[in-house]
């Protein structure tokens, strides 16, 4: 199977989870719509990105755990001259961490900081669905 947007390879394949095993979890949730990320059972932290090593404590007694979607823009720009622009932004989310990600479907005019949002999901040209942030309707 070819990686072109035409045809693009099950998720399953992707190199890019391949890479990771560790995360495949958070990828088989995006799959089905959910949103999970790490929490550290030593400490009690979130922690974006999901990783096996808290970045708080540097404890191994890490958990996924269901997100609840929800969170607020701490910073956004939009690239412009990309063809088509979109959208960068970090979301600060409902449970606490920060999350780089885009906004989709939104007027440019709310999208600011402090604009309350919550996760979709799209599908990347690789194949795979990636959680992406919109206004709260």
């Amino acid at each position: 199977m070819t990686t072109d947007t035409h045809h693009p390879v099950p998720w399953t394949d992707d190199p890019n989870v391949a890479a990771q095993p560790e995360n495949r979890p958070f990828w088989q949730a995006a799959e089905e719509g959910r949103l999970l990320g790490k929490a550290c059972k030593a400490c009690g932290h979130f922690h974006w990105t999901p990783r096996v090593v808290c970045p708080f404590c540097r404890s191994t007694d890490t958990h996924w755990l269901p997100l609840s979607g929800r969170g607020e823009v701490y910073a956004c720009s939009t690239l412009r001259r990309a063809s088509p622009p979109y959208t960068v932004a970090y979301v600060q989310l409902a449970e606490g961490p920060t999350m780089l990600t885009n906004l989709v479907d939104m007027a440019e005019a709310d999208m600011h900081i402090g604009a309350p949002v919550q996760v979709v999901f799209r599908r990347t040209d690789e194949g795979r669905m990636a959680p992406k942030f919109t206004g709260v309707r």
